[in-house]
């Protein structure tokens, strides 16, 4: 309870700096912008990197995955296994972008926040 209170009256003293919120939302975008997350399946057959703000940079496919890609059950089984490489980049992103944000509150002197780790939707 005191935790709470604590976090709310940092919130209060941080409102009255609308320019240091600002300045932090803008650092938060440029680290996320920046940051690349990888994630795979297929046993790496399948390689998906992701930016921290949830952008698809690429998709790698190796030569093991392409083969008989004319076969609709094999090319469904290519398909999940891409779907499944992204999903798996997309949740380390979002680990990661947490984690920026979670530094950020703190540097603005806003640590443990309740809500903050449902902020991305994990």
């Amino acid at each position: 309870m005191f935790d709470n209170i604590k976090a709310m009256g940092a919130l209060a003293g941080l409102m009255k700096n609308k320019d240091a919120i600002k300045e932090a939302g803008r650092r938060i975008k440029e680290r996320l912008a920046e940051v690349r997350a990888a994630g795979g399946s297929g046993g790496g057959a399948v390689r998906a990197t992701v930016s921290g703000d949830m952008k698809v940079v690429s998709i790698t496919l190796e030569p093991a995955a392409l083969v008989g890609l004319n076969d609709p059950a094999s090319r469904a089984m290519v398909e999940s296994l891409i779907a499944e490489a992204v999903n798996n980049a997309m949740d380390i992103a979002k680990a990661m972008a947490q984690r920026e944000i979670a530094k950020e509150a703190e540097a603005l002197g806003l640590p443990n926040l309740p809500g903050m780790e449902g902020l991305l939707g994990a």
